[in-house]
């Protein structure tokens, strides 16, 4: 796949779209990797050759967080905060929100905004020399709290948020964060097998649950299963959902078509 992106580099492996964040030294999340990942993540939600992502780090860093030196050039005046907050929040809701599950390989620093980033994944594995934090109370700001209360829990977000703490791979293994924590070498490798698994899928059907898994992540019990039981019986009138049956019954593989 050929693009012409300054911050971010995209190639294809199969049905699975490789995506990098790269704006070395570190990856800080500047206004060109939001435009450009936002973007390319828009961009993919309407791509049928695409079934899934690994979003991961180019060199040792994942993301180290907002771009600070290039804030001064950013917000210069009147109405250049809210945009830039505006541009933030849409770049975190880009992967939310991307029709195609998104698996994050976090294989280095993922600080304050890449926190968030690693947050709005919807399945991360890790390195185990992942550094993971909410580091802005050092430098006077705040952000990526509200992301980090999809991940822990009431007393480690308050931690992180009030001392900057950070967390190891390992450790993120250990509180059930990550779904892997693997030596970095191993890292984008283990990542493809999971997006290659989901690839393999009926596309529709990963369409539609990823859709009714963000839909009902903050309604009740039993608004959220009603909404998942008619997403069900959708899904059950598929082309894809019959060729699943019948290749079941068959004893074979599924040949999905998406529809």
């Amino acid at each position: 796949m050929q693009n012409n992106y300054t911050a971010i580099k995209v190639e294809m492996r199969g049905h699975v779209a490789l995506i990098q964040l790269a704006n070395p030294p570190v990856n800080a999340l500047s206004t060109a990797m939001m435009n450009e990942l936002t973007f390319e993540l828009d961009r993919i939600s309407e791509d049928d050759n695409v079934r899934a992502v690994v979003l991961t780090g180019e060199g040792r860093a994942f993301c180290a967080g907002a771009d600070l030196k290039s804030r001064k050039d950013t917000i210069k005046g009147p109405g250049d905060l809210p945009q830039h907050s505006r541009r933030t929040r849409e770049c975190f809701h880009a992967i939310r929100e991307c029709t195609k599950p998104v698996v994050g390989a976090i294989n280095g620093p993922a600080l304050g905004a890449g926190l968030a980033i690693m947050a709005s994944c919807d399945i991360v594995v890790a390195a185990d020399n992942t550094s993971v934090g909410l580091p802005e109370i050092n430098v006077g700001l705040l952000g990526g709290g509200r992301h980090a209360m999809r991940l822990f829990g009431h007393s480690r977000v308050r931690r992180m948020m009030l001392t900057g703490m950070r967390m190891d791979g390992n450790e993120l293994y250990r509180l059930g964060v990550v779904e892997d924590c693997v030596p970095a070498d191993q890292l984008v490798d283990r990542a493809l097998e999971i997006a290659q698994e989901i690839a393999s899928k009926s596309p529709i059907s990963v369409r539609l649950a990823k859709r009714t898994l963000n839909a009902i992540e903050e309604m009740s019990l039993r608004d959220g299963y009603r909404y998942e039981q008619d997403m069900t019986a959708a899904i059950a009138k598929t082309d894809d959902a019959k060729e699943a049956l019948s290749a079941f019954l068959e004893k074979r593989e599924p040949v999905f078509t998406g529809r």
